[in-house]
C-alpha cells in the first residue's frame, strides 16, 4: 500500500499549492483549471436550453438589463468574461450561474421578485458564486476528500467515469444538469458579495430583504427542496441585515439607479 502513502503526499502537496483566497478573504482549495470548469458550464447551459423553453422576449430584455447593470460593475478581468443570461419557462422559483458566466432565471422567480431591485439581488448573488469560484472549490474539496486526483488527470475531457464524477461534484448531474446546492458557507458568502455588487450597480440593497420575505411566503416559511442545504430564510435575512449599513453606503455612493422595465 506504499502507493497510497505517496498519493496522499501528492494530494497534500497539490492542496497546499492550490490554496487561493475568496473575495471575502476566505482560504479556498481550487485544484481544477478554470478552462475545464468553463467547458463544463457551457455544456450544462446548452443542455438546460435544450430541455426548457425560453421565455418571451420581454422577460429576456428585463433580465438582460439587470444583468448588464451588474456586470458593468465588475473589474475588467471579470467583466470581459462571456456573461450571458437566459430566462426559462418554469414555475420553479430558481436561478443559477455557472462557471464561464452562463446565467439562467426561471419565470417562477420573476413571479416572486416584485421589481428590478429584487431580481438584481438574485442575479448578483448568482454572479457572486462565479466570482468566488465556489464551483471550483466544491469540485476540488470533494476530489481531494476522495483522494481522487487521479480522476483529474484522466478526465481531460468530459467523457467516461472521471468526467461524470467531476460533473457530479460540480452539481451538473442534478436536474437538467445544473445545480446541487452550494454549502451554507458558500451561500452566505455569495449573499455578502452579491449585496455589495447590487448596491454598486445602483440597485437598492434593501430589496434583498423583501425578496427573501417573498421567498419565505411563497414556500410556506420553508426553503424549497432545491435549497435544502441553504441557510434558513431567517438566517439569510439576519445575515443580510448585518451587512446592510455598509451596502446602503455603497448604494448612496453609486449615485445611479438602472431603469429595467418589468414585463
Amino acid at each position: 500500500m506504499r502507493w497510497t502513502h505517496y498519493l496522499a503526499i501528492g494530494i497534500l502537496s497539490l492542496s497546499l499549492a492550490a490554496c487561493t483566497t475568496s473575495p471575502t478573504g476566505r482560504s479556498q482549495l481550487t485544484l481544477v483549471s478554470d478552462d475545464q470548469l468553463n467547458q463544463m458550464g457551457a455544456q450544462a447551459f446548452e443542455q438546460y436550453q435544450q430541455d426548457l423553453p425560453a421565455a418571451d422576449a420581454a422577460a429576456q430584455r428585463y433580465a438582460q438589463c439587470v444583468a448588464n447593470a451588474l456586470v458593468a460593475q465588475l473589474p475588467d478581468s471579470q467583466r470581459d468574461q462571456n456573461w450571458q443570461i437566459r430566462v426559462f419557462e418554469s414555475e420553479q422559483a430558481n436561478a443559477f450561474a455557472l462557471p464561464g458566466g452562463y446565467m439562467g432565471v426561471n419565470t417562477g422567480l420573476l413571479d416572486v421578485a416584485d421589481n428590478q431591485d429584487q431580481l438584481a439581488a438574485v442575479v448578483a448573488h448568482e454572479i457572486a458564486h462565479v466570482l468566488a469560484r465556489h464551483a471550483n472549490e466544491r469540485v476540488s474539496t470533494e476530489t481531494a476528500t476522495k483522494m481522487g486526483l487521479s480522476v483529474l488527470s484522466s478526465a481531460s475531457g468530459l467523457q467516461g467515469a472521471g468526467g461524470q464524477q467531476l460533473m457530479g461534484a460540480l452539481g451538473l448531474g442534478a436536474q437538467y444538469g445544473i445545480l446541487l446546492p452550494f454549502s451554507r458557507s458558500h451561500e452566505s458568502e455569495a449573499d455578502v458579495i452579491g449585496l455589495q455588487l447590487m448596491a454598486d450597480a445602483g440597485f437598492d440593497p434593501r430589496a434583498s430583504l423583501a425578496l427573501w420575505e417573498n421567498m419565505s411566503a411563497a414556500s410556506g416559511g420553508q426553503p424549497p427542496a432545491w435549497m435544502s442545504t441553504h441557510p434558513s430564510h431567517g438566517q439569510r435575512i439576519g445575515g443580510l441585515q448585518a451587512q446592510m449599513d455598509s451596502a446602503l453606503a455603497r448604494y448612496q455612493q453609486a449615485g445611479q439607479h438602472p431603469n429595467c422595465p418589468r414585463p
